[in-house]
């Protein structure tokens, strides 16, 4: 149902610009344009005009844009106001907003959350403008657009209006079983294998090795060796800045230290850690437990070699990639070293690029360039539910009535994913991340 209020916001960030934009949805926007700028203009035209407050104080001179609905992103008619970016002016202009009876500020997120109420976005879609609002690095620009596209959500919709035509079918052999026209096996057997083809694509989709939810976090690597391994000082090189102590006294680092980063256009979290040894005291102690915990989550593990290395990876989790690395190499240019394992030195630079290239390949094959279809933790367990519906069907129980039930259910769960049902406390996180004006 429509939203009587009208919102305001900027939709442009705050501070000073040569231009600042402020969004107006809902029904009183025509009513916003006559009171501050005079007559209607021209739909999805800018007009230049003289904006005046209420009591016809001039306020700036901007450009005006009028769009009506349901042709607009809410869905309702909107305007839009393009002032000049000063403080001052974007301030008065909102006071005059707030001055309209029917007028009040938007929250975090308001615009989109009523473009999907009315039907303009389902849930991916929404969820693709705050990953793209969020997106750091290039590839996490592209994964944002093809949600945005309505990539996974098309194909959302595909199985589940072919589900319904299923679950038609079982229910229409249900109400007419006593009527003796209804051949059951032929229908058990066309079931099955439609049933069987979506299964089968859901389950090509959810085989994914979660690309997507770790480019939307980051690819996380973990630097971990002995104490004066040098990886605060990798770190500071890698991050180019002081981000990390670096100090000949080992155990210095006692914290995980964590750091952003674009690597190739994707996004990396590098963490420096603890040195693995013998811990002197319970503080080391527990920088040690950290450490250890933080390379059994980490997508790669640069272990920096050292004579206190022996041993250090006992206890992790065989699936974890690791990455050999001799440091120092300034001070040992002439040794010899396996072909697996690459020789650095962060004071001269020789080998970063190597170890970067390194890197990047895992970073690749761990989270493509984008192109994941499932973004977050919701999609996944959606699709899984369906999937599970699917499996349970397919089990072979006789019972129309029960595969009745497994087909209206794995409907349900997608219709989940797309926002269709269920998604009440869903709207409430999802659209307070927003920022104003979005």
């Amino acid at each position: 149902m429509p939203e009587q209020t009208t919102l305001f916001a900027p939709a442009t960030g705050p501070g000073r610009s040569a231009v600042s934009v402020i969004r107006v949805s809902g029904p009183a926007s025509a009513d916003v344009i006559h009171t501050l700028a005079g007559p209607l203009p021209a739909p999805r035209r800018l007009s230049l005009r003289t904006l005046r407050a209420p009591d016809g104080t001039p306020l700036d001179e901007a450009l005006v844009a009028w769009m009506p609905g349901p042709a607009s992103f809410t869905g309702e008619d909107m305007v839009e106001l393009h002032l000049h970016g000063g403080i001052a002016v974007r301030s008065a202009v909102l006071r005059a907003l707030a001055d309209i009876p029917a007028c009040r500020p938007a929250e975090p997120g308001a615009f989109t959350r009523r473009a999907f109420l009315n039907g303009r976005l389902d849930l991916t879609e929404a969820e693709g403008i705050a990953d793209l609002i969020d997106a750091e690095t290039e590839a996490q620009r592209r994964q944002a657009l093809r949600q945005l596209d309505g990539a996974l959500g098309r194909i959302v919709a595909d199985w589940r209006h072919r589900l319904i035509d299923l679950l038609a079918s079982v229910e229409a052999a249900l109400d007419f079983s006593d009527e003796g026209d209804v051949d059951d096996a032929a229908l058990d057997a066309a079931l099955a294998d439609k049933a069987r083809a979506i299964r089968d694509e859901v389950a090509a989709v959810l085989a994914d090795a979660r690309r997507g939810e770790r480019l939307r976090d980051g690819f996380t690597v973990v630097l971990a060796g002995p104490p004066n391994a040098g990886k605060s000082t990798l770190l500071n090189a890698l991050s180019r800045r002081e981000a990390a102590i670096v100090s000949s006294t080992p155990g210095t680092t006692r914290d995980v230290i964590e750091i952003r980063c674009d690597l190739g256009g994707l996004p990396v979290i590098l963490v420096d850690t603890a040195g693995l040894r013998e811990a002197g005291d319970a503080i080391e102690a527990e920088g040690i437990r950290r450490t250890r915990a933080r390379m059994q989550q980490a997508d790669l593990i640069v272990m920096l070699e050292g004579p206190e290395a022996e041993g250090v990876l006992s206890g992790l989790m065989p699936f974890v990639p690791v990455l050999q690395v001799r440091t120092k190499r300034d001070l040992d240019a002439g040794a010899v070293l396996p072909d697996t394992t690459i020789g650095i030195s962060a004071l001269t630079g020789s080998g970063l690029d190597r170890l970067l290239a390194a890197i990047e390949d895992e970073a690749v094959r761990a989270v493509g360039h984008g192109d994941a279809l499932i973004t977050r933790e919701r999609h996944r367990l959606g699709l899984s539910r369906c999937r599970e519906h699917l499996d349970r069907l397919l089990a072979g129980t006789a019972l129309p009535e029960l595969a009745a039930e497994d087909l209206r259910l794995a409907v349900r769960a997608l219709g989940e994913v797309a926002g269709h049902v269920g998604v009440e406390e869903m709207l409430d996180r999802l659209f307070s991340g927003f920022c104003i004006g979005k």
